[in-house]
């Protein structure tokens, strides 16, 4: 046995195989020795033919579905070794075989699931040429598909693989060695990361892998003969797919090609920074816009509401076309209350028959299937009702499904189902009349035990004959021995006692062979019964995931009006103007966690002509980032078909949105916080186009002051400057200077956030207003942040010596020496001067160039004159 367990342990030698043994799947050495302190498992050992015992663990295989999870989030991949032979019936060792490999990419279990969202595994294939990219989800059987060519592959890739969020990626070699994208899927994401091999990827295998996977016969009529990078990339991806899952994978039908194009570009730093599917504070779904607008029922509608705002639209009539349905919905309440109580009970379709094409749904999953066909009718009448071409479009693709709920309901017991379909009580009474005939063989044995003995007092006239039973030699006759002599020939005496004798007959073991091994017959002519049933069942799987579609885009719909009926949002005006005018406008994020609090709406007016670039400047905490975002997410939620939160709106498409919200040192990459705002301003200005919305706020401030003011002008200039780019955006900043652009640059407007001081205290009003301002208010902040009351002191005699002095140019400044300033105060200068010095101590003139030494030495002389 440990000769097997090594043979098979030597072929998985990255993986923790789970060896079955009876009723435990075991662990043995370094598996066991390891695993054992990551699962709290109590270590032993087992002689194994050699001089020490065999370090072991293990789990019990009915709850193994808890630890194996445990061991993907930790980052372990898992191989299951299963008996593939019957104990009983084998000679010598039991066969066995790994039957699957668990990655975090390939997990099917609900259990270890989010089920609002999908758990995708991801197929990279790299060369000179571009990149294929593709994401599958194999416990619901969507397989998405796209190829990637032209400038930035790896900036295309990174932003790809961070809308998909992928659990586990498969990397060709060339993908394999960016650096850049592995750190990012590894850090970022927390992505598994497989080494594919090239070999996975060679044209011609990989093709005729996506032909048998797809059933396509002419690449050229499926229109894919014109992306040989996405059939690599594909055919890579099922390949390592069919290695680890050994099953049947024929849920997994539909290659769904798509096109960037198609949908707003958002790059994992906008989708991060505006919180769309999770809080930038904590990392969870709440105080993000996806818990604001999920109101869904459904699994299915959960994931694809998460699609959906992860993929915004950029066609005008796809847009239109979901705007049409919410407001169809909105306008009907009883029509949308009776839709929302149809989908309510229905379980997850789409991992439902994964699990049943699979092989590893269970009966509890088949009469979930049937209680989603029994609830289809409801669905169906209730988008009848509703008044939108689009909806009865879905209702046009639901299939009732009803055959295929009459074959679960007439087969399947309902009360009470077991966990595991090896154990019985499935099969509905009259099904089968072999299962009937056993279990009534089962709960019916006595009664045929009494007919007998009725008829053998008969048939031998002795009136006290009796039937027993003992563990020795099972069922049997007693008489007394007063009545030996009426014993008939054919009973075989077993037993003699003091005044009885003990006899058994051919009809009583037989009755007993039948009886002692009913149940274990039963059990497995129930299994063979259910798995007959699963696998018709399973030949269905293209009808029951095109009704899932159906159900989850109305679902999403009905969750959509749903919250623009509840939170008052209007539908917006979109096309392809350019334009984004905005009355009373609202975060639909904030003003729900100041749910009874008043949020002050504002306006926004931007257009690509004379409206093209807000400088807004006003104090910390004001609203100034809220506000821009705010305008970001209404134009990304008008984008996906969603109502809302303004007075109204018209929304001109925008192909990308970038951010520039603000940054933390990433020292784990050797990189300040100055350089992380460098890095996305420079990706953003080499991708924007004079379609995109650009959110930047406080540009430059990572350096100093006349550094980071000459960048955020540069950068303002290059945004407004139609020749350059000329894209619509809102940047917020402490440079007040900068507000001399407006009436200099062509489409720069100066805003502010309105302000009120009473004394030292100030009031955030929270309405932005046009002008510029040039007070930032930062002492008074300080003080409401709690800042000690003798540095909020010296910060304003030092205020009161800077506005003494010659305005306008820090250059000209003279602060306070060091001896000017009493111990317990704080210096500007010192901190200036200090800045200076241990630039100094940095340097290394060993390293410079003539060029570059006469460089920086103006700049230290430039530095020093302005302290």
């Amino acid at each position: 046995m440990m000769q097997q367990y090594f043979e098979i342990k030597n072929q998985h030698e990255d993986y923790v195989l789970l060896y079955r043994l009876g009723d435990f799947y075991e662990m043995f050495f370094d598996d066991a020795e390891r695993i054992s302190k990551e699962l709290d498992l109590t270590l032993t050992g087992r002689d194994c033919g050699q001089a020490e015992r065999a370090p072991m663990c293990g789990v019990p295989y009915h709850s193994a579905d808890s630890y194996i999870a445990r061991l993907i989030a930790k980052g372990y991949k898992v191989a299951i070794c299963e008996q593939t032979e019957d104990p009983a019936t084998a000679k010598g060792l039991v066969r066995r075989e790994v039957v699957r490999m668990i990655t975090p990419g390939t997990i099917i279990e609900h259990t270890m699931l989010d089920e609002g969202r999908n758990n995708f595994i991801a197929g990279v294939y790299l060369d000179s040429r571009g990149a294929g990219l593709c994401f599958c989800d194999i416990s619901t059987g969507e397989f998405h598909a796209t190829e990637l060519r032209g400038e930035d592959i790896l900036g295309q890739l990174i932003a790809e693989i961070g809308r998909f969020a992928p659990r586990e990626l498969v990397l060709s070699d060339g993908a394999y060695s960016l650096d850049a994208l592995t750190a990012f899927a590894r850090d970022k994401l927390e992505c598994y990361i497989e080494r594919g091999g090239e070999w996975r990827f060679i044209p011609e295998s990989a093709q005729e892998a996506v032909s048998r996977q797809f059933g396509i016969s002419d690449f050229a009529q499926s229109g894919l003969e014109d992306a040989p990078l996405l059939l690599q990339a594909a055919g890579g991806l099922l390949s390592y797919l069919h290695e680890t899952q050994k099953q049947n994978l024929s849920h997994i039908r539909e290659l769904s090609r798509y096109s960037q194009d198609a949908y707003m570009a958002l790059d994992y730093t906008a989708r991060r920074n505006l919180e769309i599917t999770a809080s930038l504070q904590s990392g969870d779904k709440k105080g993000s816009l996806l818990w604001v607008l999920d109101h869904t029922k459904t699994p299915m509608g959960a994931r694809l509401l998460r699609q959906w705002l992860e993929k915004p639209l950029i066609s005008v009539p796809r847009i239109r076309e979901r705007q049409s349905a919410v407001a169809a919905m909105v306008a009907a309440l009883p029509q949308r209350e009776a839709l929302e109580r149809a989908l309510s009970p229905l379980g997850d379709m789409e991992r439902i028959m994964g699990r049943i094409v699979y092989g590893s749904a269970n009966a509890r999953d088949l009469l979930a299937l049937s209680a989603v066909c029994a609830a289809l009718p409801a669905i169906k009448e209730a988008l009848s009702a509703l008044d939108a071409r689009y909806l009865r479009q879905l209702e046009g693709q639901m299939d009732l499904l009803a055959d295929i709920g009459t074959r679960i309901g007439a087969a399947l017991d309902p009360d009470d189902p077991p966990h595991t379909v090896r154990e019985g009580g499935m099969i509905r009474l009259g099904f089968d009349p072999e299962v009937d005939r056993l279990r009534a063989l089962l709960k019916g044995g006595t009664g045929r035990l009494a007919d007998i003995e009725q008829r053998e007092r008969a048939r031998t006239g002795i009136p006290k004959l009796k039937v027993g039973y003992n563990r020795v030699f099972g069922y049997y006759l007693e008489a007394g021995r007063a009545h030996s002599h009426l014993i008939p020939e054919d009973y075989i005496r077993k037993q003699t006692l003091a005044n009885a004798e003990r006899y058994i007959t051919q009809e009583l073991k037989e009755l007993e062979g039948e009886v002692l091994s009913a149940g274990d017959r039963l059990n497995a002519l129930e299994y063979q019964l259910f798995t007959g049933l699963r696998e018709q069942i399973a030949l269905e799987s293209h009808r029951v995931q095109r009704t899932a579609q159906a159900v989850a885009v109305a679902d999403v719909l009905m969750g959509l009006a749903k919250a623009a009926a509840r939170y008052g949002y209007i539908c917006p005006e979109v096309d392809d103007s350019g334009a984004i005018d905005i009355r009373e406008g609202r975060h639909p994020v904030v003003e729900r966690v100041l749910e009874g609090s008043a949020f002050v709406p504002n306006d926004t007016t931007m257009d690509v002509q004379d409206n093209r670039v807000y400088i807004i400047t006003g104090p910390n905490m004001a609203g100034k980032s809220t506000f821009m975002r705010q305008v970001a997410l209404i134009t990304l939620m008008a984008q996906c078909g969603s109502f809302v939160p303004a007075g109204s709106a018209r929304i001109g498409v925008v192909d990308r949105i970038f951010t520039r919200v603000g940054a933390s040192d990433d020292l784990f990459a050797g990189r300040s916080t100055f350089m992380v705002e460098m890095n996305e301003v420079a990706d953003i200005l080499r991708h924007a186009t004079a379609r995109s919305l650009l959110i930047l706020d406080e540009i430059g401030r990572g350096t100093s002051t006349f550094d980071g003011m000459s960048i955020a002008r540069a950068v303002l200039e290059h945004a407004a400057d139609k020749r350059k780019l000329g894209a619509k955006t809102l940047f917020a900043t402490h440079y007040h200077e900068l507000c001399e652009m407006e009436g200099q640059i062509d489409g720069v407007k100066n805003y502010n956030v309105v302000v009120k001081k009473r004394g030292d205290d100030i009031i955030f009003i929270k309405k932005i207003v046009r002008g510029g301002t040039g007070d930032s208010f930062g002492i008074e902040v300080a003080k409401l942040a709690g800042v000690p009351d003798s540095v909020i002191r010296r910060a304003k005699e030092v205020l009161r010596d800077i506005e003494s002095r010659t305005p306008g140019t820090l250059s000209a400044l003279a602060l306070p020496t060091a001896e000017d300033v009493p111990d317990d105060q704080l210096s500007l200068g010192t901190f200036a001067q200090g800045e200076l010095m241990e630039q100094l101590r940095r340097l290394e003139p060993d390293t410079f160039t003539p060029i570059e030494a006469l460089s920086l030495l103006y700049e230290l002389s430039r530095k020093a004159k302005e302290m």
